[in-house]
């Protein structure tokens, strides 16, 4: 399988600040690869210089093997990217706007542009800046997929968007991926990138610090333990146990290690009630960002 994405070492920094240092990853055609980090830690500069709208300090980014300082225009041909936040020109109507945008395009994009604008529940006739924030993100969206991309890159794509409406939006995201389409997602809310990648590279503080298999990131993990028993659990201890809290008779914590020592652990304990549980991404995402000790952290 070809990668549609390959960055290599891809550096930037703002004079003396950092954006990103050697980011290296590849993203393969078809699959929807999310792209990690909190706010500020490198997601959107590394996005900006894929799409050559700031050039890099150093290293190298590719798209559809093209190089994507050299060969932008060509690549940008077959992108479809929705920035964090959307501006328009306030006094335009969406289909003047979309008519706009399909116009850098070498195809007809009509029907397509009506069918996403119905999709997305989009009214073409109103003016944009008579559009609240949710549905000038819908705007961006069909702006972002009119043209049917081989590539979709996503930033930060649902602020803005209801729930019901961030459920539209995922269906219609896994139906291009189903068409052979590539996704980079973007994000910083977990839960996103749990419900649609396949795979996902963590950012922190402008570096990759790992890529990983979603059901790899799950599955290689700590479990969330969650104990209600009549027991002090003073002095109990098991290698592999981390964040015990405890609040009456309820107790709680992750382990990473074999189920088998710790039932044998817990077994001497009156038990009311016991939960093993797959944590969330969320809690995941926290052991990678434990203050200097990332190789503490969960290795996923």
């Amino acid at each position: 399988m070809s990668n549609i994405i390959k960055l290599k070492s891809l550096t930037k920094y703002y004079g003396n600040t950092l954006g990103i240092e050697n980011v290296t990853l590849a993203v393969k055609d078809g699959e929807i690869f999310g792209f990690i980090g909190p706010n500020g830690a490198g997601k959107s500069t590394t996005i900006r210089t894929m799409l050559d709208l700031i050039h890099p300090t150093s290293g190298t980014a590719s798209i559809f093997g093209l190089d994507c300082q050299t060969d932008g225009e060509s690549i940008r041909q077959d992108i479809g990217y929705l920035p964090g936040e959307v501006f328009y020109y306030e006094n335009m109507r969406v289909k003047e706007l979309l008519e706009y945008s399909a116009s850098f395009y070498k195809k007809d994009c009509r029907a397509r542009m009506m069918e996403l604008s119905a999709y997305m529940e989009l009214d073409p006739s109103r003016k944009i800046d008579d559009l609240s924030l949710g549905n000038k993100k819908k705007v961006g969206i069909v702006q972002g997929l009119l043209h049917s991309p081989r590539l979709i890159i996503l930033d930060e794509p649902t602020s803005g968007l209801d729930p019901l409406m961030q459920q539209k939006f995922f269906d219609l995201i896994r139906e291009e991926n189903k068409k052979g389409v590539t996704v980079f997602l973007s994000s910083h809310i977990l839960s996103e990138v749990q419900r649609l990648c396949h795979r996902v590279a963590i950012i922190k503080e402008g570096r990759v610090i790992d890529i990983r298999k979603m059901d790899d990131l799950r599955e290689n993990t700590y479990q969330k333990v969650r104990v209600v028993t009549s027991d002090s659990l003073e002095g109990f201890s098991l290698p592999g146990i981390s964040n015990m809290t405890a609040s009456g008779k309820n107790v709680e914590f992750l382990y990473k290690g074999s189920s088998n020592k710790l039932i044998a652990a817990l077994s001497p304990l009156h038990l009311h009630n016991l939960w093993i549980e797959e944590p969330s991404l969320e809690e995941i995402f926290l052991h990678y960002y434990k203050d200097g000790d990332s190789d503490a952290s969960v290795s996923a």
